[in-house]
């Protein structure tokens, strides 16, 4: 008898992980991993400044060092955006698969915040989005029935989550155009300086700022790629995140839900 018992409760999990809302969250959570281009795009953000400098003159670079210094300042702001989504949608598909999600201490660093970048396009309704979300990880409880606790998660998480990645298709846009105009000054200065290279005597010169320049152009046309193909992951994630919210069970009436417990009361 314990036997069967044993046998149909795991019948009910196989059951119950494969039904299509935790599947759909799975497969979101499983897209996680596409947000990384957010992060490498920050992180060349952050070093404009560094390939920018050899092609500058004196009084441009002393320009673009104070940009400089607030780009690293803002950048592990970024960063936290990044892992605060990426963390959610883990965090999800863990709790659809069954599992305990660890948050451990990444999350607990992340509760310190985070500030508006006004420049960038950062403000605070992406920063409230953002501290939302932490709250969330914080707070979440996988003690209740699996389905409950997704749908749970995900209603809790929309706005939130909707809020942090509409932050990082702000900031995307933002590096583009910072990448856009990393390229008028590289091959600006590349155009009015190559012509002057023409003396016989500086052949080689001039083969290699030409070589340098096709290098560069071909760099800046993939990096614009890369900036469209991580806007569109981060607009993919949102509205399949959406879909799904769009596709909760409706709430019960305000009479029918029980008074939290201790147990579950959200501090």
């Amino acid at each position: 008898m314990k036997r069967y018992l044993c046998i149909l409760s795991c019948l009910l999990l196989a059951a119950c992980a494969s039904s299509p809302r935790l599947q759909e969250v799975r497969s979101l959570a499983e897209e996680a991993p596409k947000l990384a281009g957010f992060s490498e795009l920050s992180q060349r953000f952050r070093d404009t400044y560094q390939r920018e400098q050899p092609y500058l003159n004196p009084a441009s670079a002393q320009r673009e060092e104070a940009i400089d210094r607030k780009r690293r300042d803002a950048y592990p702001d970024f960063v936290a955006l990044h892992d605060a989504a990426t963390i959610y949608l883990r965090a999800l598909g863990a709790l659809a698969g069954g599992d305990t999600f660890n948050y451990g201490d990444q999350v607990k660093q992340m509760a310190e915040g985070i500030k508006a970048w006004p420049d960038t396009g950062l403000t605070d309704r992406h920063v409230n989005a953002y501290a939302a979300l932490v709250r969330l990880l914080l707070r979440a409880a996988t003690g209740r029935a699996q389905d409950q606790a997704v749908q749970t998660m995900l209603r809790d998480g929309y706005e939130p989550l909707q809020g942090t990645l509409d932050a990082m298709h702000t900031l995307l846009r933002y590096f583009d155009k910072t990448h856009d105009n990393e390229q008028h000054i590289v091959l600006g200065m590349l155009e009015v300086e190559i012509p002057y290279a023409n003396a016989p005597r500086e052949r080689l010169l001039l083969a290699l700022a030409r070589s340098h320049q096709q290098e560069k152009l071909r760099e800046y046309r993939l990096l614009g790629l890369r900036h469209t193909l991580a806007a569109q992951n981060v607009d993919a994630l949102r509205e399949r995140h959406a879909a799904l919210y769009r596709g909760l069970d409706p709430l019960p009436p305000a009479s029918a839900v029980p008074p939290l417990t201790a147990q579950g009361a959200l501090p």
